[in-house]
């Protein structure tokens, strides 16, 4: 069996980055935290921190820190389950990953009403759609939007809608860029705007339609949706937006045939306290209004 002090001094430790840091944290001294460790990895027979600024993780290490991130998970909803309440606090702390372009369009305001009433902390893990899901699987969230359909063990995936997805520029970036039309020789001198080097979306539909490959072309990495936007809007280059952020915006639609939607899914634990139970009935009766239904 795992000791719970030395557990807790092991997740302080990685939470801070340092055992200086975890012994303020827990209120003990710094020695305290480093025998805690050390009897930790002497009973599991492997080092689990590599002592540097910061501290962090071994390989069996990040192993045991997703084990008790999914212990600590489940026993929160147990505990909510039985009393109602948080053991610390009157509100319930719900860990959610989800991408960004959910986050800057429709997920907020399908969970205010819930969110408020539920007295509901939320605890937000950014990723693409496409990687969302290993964050559930390691025990790090609750639940998590996913473009994946398939339901991994122990979990239930609820079919949500589409965003659909357009390739849009500015008219100055036409203008100076695409006067001709979109082409494969247009699009090897135009700077494009991909969102992070996960982002897939943009690179397959330019290898796809033109045989472009992502060395062959020109490109931005901006990491913000708020700010992905606004550097299409100010001519930096061309990219794929969805139709919720586009709506408001002056930004043109350089071709339908380039639109593509992406289906999204809630995978959640299928054994859940109550407010998270609340949180997936409005989740899926709100994205009926929000997304895209077949």
């Amino acid at each position: 069996m795992l000791d719970h002090k030395q557990c807790q001094a092991f997740l302080a430790v990685v939470e801070t980055g340092s055992f200086e840091h975890a012994a303020l944290q827990l209120n003990v001294t710094a020695s305290a935290v480093t025998l805690r460790v050390k009897a930790l990895e002497q009973s599991i027979g492997h080092v689990l921190l590599i002592r540097e600024r910061p501290c962090r993780p071994t390989q069996v290490g990040q192993d045991l820190l997703q084990y008790l991130n999914k212990v600590t998970l489940l026993e929160q909803d147990l505990f909510h389950q039985f009393t109602g309440k948080h053991q610390d606090s009157a509100f319930y702390q719900a860990h959610i990953a989800i991408n960004a372009d959910s986050l800057a369009t429709w997920f907020l305001p399908a969970l205010q009403q819930t969110i408020l009433k539920e007295k509901i902390i939320l605890k937000i893990h950014l990723d693409d759609q496409d990687h969302t899901h290993h964050l559930l699987s390691s025990g790090q969230v609750n639940a998590c939007i996913s473009s994946i359909p398939t339901a991994q063990q122990g979990c239930h995936a609820l079919y949500l809608g589409k965003i659909r997805y357009h390739m849009v520029a500015s008219p100055t970036f036409i203008q100076q860029w695409f006067p001709k039309g979109i082409s494969r020789q247009a699009l090897r001198h135009a700077p494009a705007v991909i969102f992070n080097r996960k982002d897939e979306m943009h690179v397959k539909i330019l290898l796809q339609h033109f045989g472009l490959a992502k060395a062959l072309y020109p490109y931005h990495l901006i990491p913000s949706s708020e700010s992905f936007l606004h550097a299409i809007e100010m001519g930096f280059g061309y990219g794929m937006l969805p139709d919720l952020q586009i709506q408001t915006s002056n930004l043109v639609i350089l071709s339908d045939t380039l639109s593509t939607d992406v289906a999204l899914y809630w995978h959640h634990w299928q054994q859940q306290s109550e407010q998270m139970k609340q949180l997936t009935e409005s989740v899926q009766q709100q994205t009926q209004k929000l997304l895209q239904q077949d």
